[in-house]
């Protein structure tokens, strides 16, 4: 892989270099036999470490929980695979023992070559820095680990961070998690290998993470359950590594296990042995050489992948080429991050130290409100919601509109043909009176129309319901969007929002249930096309008497009506010329009413709406704001509790992430003047 930034070429080139001569490893027995006890030493131990350094202070500063992954090598393995053993080995330094899971919390290892013969070693964690020495290392750990997960056996996400400077150990940085297991011990939770697989999964699902695999060569491979866990996220293995422990029990097939590679390790195996008992490190390491040169199937495994130093060099060249893959993106992504919280905390609003600016902030969210209402009820435009179209309001009222003229058009009321004539008749023999023959009698057609308009009149009702919940339901969202930093507002807003809609709706029932009445009390209309349609119809009826009085006709097909059956209307003829005239007369009106009942509910409605967004609304909300429960302007003066969490936590980010830019910005410059 070839990287055009000159600064992460220049990391990447660190990973090409051996180790020291004295730990290169040599074909000749002797010389390897000689040379393994000397100190696991990086040669570029004082150019990498800078870079490590810099990219521990980004997970101190806890930069991976703002989304930033962070090269890591972490290290997992089945319980008594060996784990502790290896980091031991490594660090050179002795790690917690003893029974079921010895490793309860993240354990980060920062291992640092050191030039003085005295070697610092100290625990961070919950913000505190504790030293201590090689001999009590593993009693720090048991003690910051019982703070941190407590005294029993169970585990704990909170990292604990160890660092080790001492001489002849290599410059890395590895995590170090709990030892999967499947059966609960005796004080540990029921749910202890889930607890265990999550930590796991979180810290090697980011690609930027670099797998150490422990497994014991005393098992099948393919069973480990850490090789399955890596396997999940790492399919190819290209970003896992092995490490075999436990050779010398188990060197039968060994070496077909590590060439075969069934289980995908992209990185490559390493065959170690541990230290056993009281041996010393440098004693281990000439004891590993010894095994893996003189056995009589281990010494057929290639030198380039066995012993503890080897793992020492991949390890650091492994991470020197992650860290070079991934700075440019880190640098970048921080960068990314950064920019967006300013332009968040940019968003977030002004705080208010005097009631002049409150009022100044009241009175732009005012007017903020009634521009967004009068751009969506009432002149049409959407540009601030253009995808929602519940928002698109004129649109919605209008078909709202269309469907209330439906619903009256497909009403019983404006059947033509149902009952045809029976109506009329029926009420026509109620109305006789003392008077001349062939008058239409007005009370009869009265009475025909309140039965209509009374059997319509739930509709205008139901439709005013339906457009007032609707127009409530977008007030309520705009000023809703207009004060949700204002917490103090938004109680006032919304109960002002409420209350106006309630009266708004409880004048238009009122004003329909009048028209409505207005409708039943009389007939009038000024509208020709009465006459016209009354006309129009009138002219079927010379045919439809024809048809009436032709005994053996049994229906008539009469325009604009269908077929109609005439045998039963024949007992009434003495009623059918003034019972035709009547419905004629009554489908005439009826249409004009209906449209009437229309036309004025679309211009009471453009007027109530108008009224709401330019004048109502403004003033209901100022009278909500003063009132005694309302607690005036000096409310806004106050910080909502989201907002002012949401500051926090922007401030925080951003300083950290000012930091990590400033960390980066520096080991940049640094390597780029070497």
């Amino acid at each position: 892989m070839e990287f055009k930034d000159p600064i992460c070429s220049q990391i990447l080139s660190l990973s090409t270099l051996k180790l020291d001569s004295d730990l290169e490893i040599a074909g000749d027995e002797t010389h390897h036999l000689a040379v393994v006890a000397a100190p696991i030493v990086s040669s570029y131990n004082d150019r990498i470490r800078p870079v490590l350094d810099a990219v521990d202070k980004l997970r101190n500063l806890a930069v991976m929980d703002e989304g930033i992954e962070l090269p890591t090598i972490v290290v997992v393995g089945d319980q008594s695979s060996g784990k502790s053993s290896v980091l031991e080995s490594l660090a050179r330094i002795n790690l917690p023992r003893g029974q079921g899971i010895c490793t309860r919390v993240p354990l980060v290892m920062r291992l640092q070559n050191h030039s003085s013969p005295e070697p610092e070693i100290f625990l961070e964690y919950s913000g505190k820095v504790v030293p201590t020495t090689e001999d009590n290392i593993s009693e720090a750990i048991n003690m910051a680990t019982g703070e941190i997960a407590g005294n029993g056996k169970g585990i704990s996400k909170t990292r604990l961070t160890l660092t080790v400077k001492k001489q002849g150990v290599p410059d890395l940085t590895m995590v170090d998690l709990p030892g999967i297991t499947r059966v609960p011990v005796l004080g540990q939770p029921e749910n202890i290998y889930d607890q265990i697989r999550d930590i796991i999964m979180e810290y090697i699902k980011p690609e930027a993470s670099i797998i150490l695999n422990v497994l014991s060569a005393t098992v099948d491979f393919p069973t480990c359950e850490s090789i399955r866990m890596s396997q999940s996220v790492d399919k190819n293995g290209e970003r896992t590594l092995a490490v075999v422990t436990k050779c010398d029990k188990s060197p039968e097939g060994l070496l077909e296990k590590v060439t075969s590679d069934d289980v995908n390790i992209g990185l490559g195996y390493v065959c170690v042995r541990n230290r056993i008992g009281d041996e010393s490190y440098e004693e281990a390491r000439t004891e590993e050489s010894a095994l893996f040169a003189s056995h009589p199937l281990l010494s057929k495994i290639d030198k380039s992948i066995v012993g503890v130093p080897v793992l020492a060099q991949n390890l650091m060249q492994i991470q020197a080429k992650s860290i070079a893959r991934n700075l440019p993106d880190i640098v970048k992504k921080i960068n990314d991050k950064l920019n967006h919280n300013l332009t968040e905390f940019k968003k977030l609003p002004k705080t208010m130290s005097s009631v002049a600016e409150a009022m100044t902030a009241f009175m732009r969210i005012l007017g903020q409100v009634k521009e967004s209402l009068q751009k969506i009820l009432i002149r049409g435009e959407f540009d601030e919601y253009p995808d929602d179209k519940k928002m698109h309001c004129t649109a919605r009222l209008v078909e709202m509109l269309n469907n209330f003229n439906d619903e009256l058009k497909n009403s019983p009321q404006s059947d033509r043909v149902g009952n045809f004539l029976m109506e009329e008749i029926k009420h026509l023999e109620e109305a006789k009176e003392i008077s001349l023959p062939n008058f239409l009698p007005r009370t009869a057609f009265l009475a025909i129309l309140q039965e209509k308009v009374n059997g319509i009149s739930n509709i205008p009702t139901e439709f005013v319901g339906r457009v007032w919940n609707y127009i409530e339901e977008v007030v309520i969202s705009v000023l809703m969007s207009h004060v949700e930093d204002y917490y103090q507002l938004q109680l006032s807003t919304r109960r002002a929002g409420l209350n106006l809609i309630e009266k708004m709706k409880e004048q238009s029932m009122k004003w329909v249930m009048e028209v409505v009445e207005m409708e039943k009390l009389t007939d009038y209309t000024c509208n020709p096309e009465f006459l016209s349609e009354w006309n129009r119809l009138m002219a079927e009826k010379e045919a439809f008497m024809k048809d009436i009085d032709d005994n053996s006709r049994y229906q008539t097909n009469l325009d604009g009506f269908g077929w109609i059956a005439t045998g039963n209307l024949r007992p009434f003829r003495h009623l059918l010329d003034q019972a035709f005239d009547l419905r004629m007369r009554m489908i005439s009106y009826w249409r004009i009413v209906l449209r009437r009942l229309v036309d004025c509910m679309a211009l009471h409605l453009q007027l109530s709406v108008n009224n709401l967004v330019n004048k109502d609304l403004e003033f209901e909300i100022v009278s909500e704001l003063m009132a005694p429960h309302g607690n005036g302007i000096e409310r806004l003066m106050e910080e909502s509790p989201s907002v002012s969490t949401k500051r926090v936590k922007l401030t925080g980010s951003v300083k950290k992430l000012k930091e990590c830019k400033e960390i980066l910005a520096t080991i940049m410059d640094r390597i780029g003047s070497k």
